[in-house]
């Protein structure tokens, strides 16, 4: 399923965040959105999901305007990782993995054994399965983000919307999420994810965005996005931008300069 953004402007009654924003995302293709706090990445996310109206220009998957879409079509077409959160309620991770499979449950229904299947398949995929009957609120900050992960992935979306996914995550796990990412792309399913950390769209991603005061400064190829200059200009430090070769394969990786000043 293929996801088209047109001319979006996005923000909330009486502050504009962003517009004129653009773009296109495959199926099996991994869009990695990067840019500083404050710059409109967790708004242009929640107006794509519709949970937000969009102030301007328009969402649409498939060729199709989302706008009318039944609240039960489009949980099933697009999937939300929020960053983490403390929930209220001590429910299980086994039953907030399970809130992911809502979208397939008929109304007044109960979860099925398949429900209940793809849901350990998920708690098992992200290593976190052995915590099924932990109470989401006793559990750790990282924990709890892979399990909004694994509720996403129940889901069974065509499209895969990831806020800062790696965030509260210690090394092992980010590499975990990444490569879980990657393999959902093969799979054919579209992921368009935010982060801080550059390197991570060297590692995943088929296009890089920047979006900075509300609006795409560069969209393309990591190679041609991230680079000493944009990275200065959105973020205001200096970064060398190498090229290093791992096992005959030229990866790239992004060094920061800590004793020079931007020029």
């Amino acid at each position: 399923m293929r996801l088209e953004v047109e001319e979006l402007a996005f923000g909330y009654p009486g502050r504009l965040v962003g517009r004129g924003v653009s773009f296109a995302l495959e199926p099996g293709e991994v869009l990695c959105l990067l840019g500083p706090n404050g710059g409109g990445k967790t708004t242009l996310f929640k107006t794509i999901l519709r949970l937000l109206p969009a102030r301007e220009g328009r969402v649409m998957l498939a060729g199709e305007p989302i706008d009318g879409w039944p609240h039960r079509r489009l949980a099933r077409a697009l999937g939300y990782v929020p960053q983490a959160q403390l929930g209220s309620f001590p429910f299980t991770l086994r039953q907030v993995v399970l809130m992911g499979r809502t979208a397939h449950i008929p109304t007044f229904g109960a979860p099925s054994r398949r429900d209940h299947e793809v849901a350990d398949a998920m708690l098992a995929a992200l290593g976190i399965g052995h915590l099924a009957e932990r109470p989401y609120t006793e559990v750790s900050g990282g924990e709890r983000q892979l399990t909004l992960i694994a509720r996403a992935l129940a889901q069974e979306p065509a499209i895969l919307v990831m806020d800062e996914p790696t965030a509260s995550l210690d090394f092992g796990n980010q590499v975990r999420i990444l490569a879980e990412v990657e393999a959902l792309a093969r799979r054919g399913i579209g992921v368009i994810l935010s982060t801080h950390d550059p390197d991570q769209a060297f590692l995943c991603a088929h296009r890089a965005a920047l979006l900075h005061h509300g609006r795409l400064e560069r969209l393309g190829p990591p190679r041609d996005v991230i680079t000493s200059d944009s990275l200065r200009d959105v973020y205001g430090v200096e970064v060398d931008v190498l090229r290093i070769d791992r096992g005959g394969r030229d990866v790239q990786v992004c060094v920061p300069s800590l004793g020079r000043r931007p020029r």
